[in-house]
């Protein structure tokens, strides 16, 4: 009865908020959109191109282009038009600002900081995303730009 009650609960979870998940496949080079297409030159300038996504969200279809670029990881969110929604970018802990460092790690708790990832929006930085390791679980902690804890995730 456990098995058939789990089931249940995950289907009905699943059929209640499909809009909250997105929907993300790999994709070539030559499946992006020209506007797309177009717009990665400046995107990738000097960067090593290491794959696409293409991703449903809310009824719309972003690419996401995912980037190395100075030793460190880069993703960025396109639309359709090519315009950029979003960039993840690595950054490495020690260049962090003392308060974002504090943040981070006061979120993390006794957890260990794996990785930091920068969140920019509309060319505007609006958060700090860090992974986060207790124990053997994995987890992710979000902060604004000035190292206090956001309203809602990013």
């Amino acid at each position: 009865m456990t098995l058939v009650r789990t089931l249940s609960f995950f289907i009905l979870a699943a059929a209640v908020t499909p809009h909250a998940f997105s929907q993300e496949k790999k994709v070539e080079r030559r499946d992006l959109p020209p506007a797309v297409e177009k717009a990665l030159a400046s995107v990738a300038s000097g960067a090593e191109i290491r794959g696409f996504d293409k991703e449903k969200e809310n009824g719309q279809t972003f690419y996401e282009v995912q980037l190395s670029t100075q030793g460190h990881k880069k993703d960025v969110l396109m639309n359709m038009n090519g315009g950029v929604v979003e960039v993840e970018e690595e950054v490495a802990f020690d260049k962090l600002a003392p308060a974002i460092r504090e943040g981070l790690q006061k979120k993390a708790g006794k957890g260990k900081l794996i990785k930091v990832e920068s969140i920019t929006k509309h060319d505007k930085l609006v958060a700090y995303e860090a992974q986060v390791l207790t124990g053997s679980r994995k987890s992710e902690v979000q902060i604004g730009p000035d190292g206090k804890p956001l309203n809602h995730e990013e």
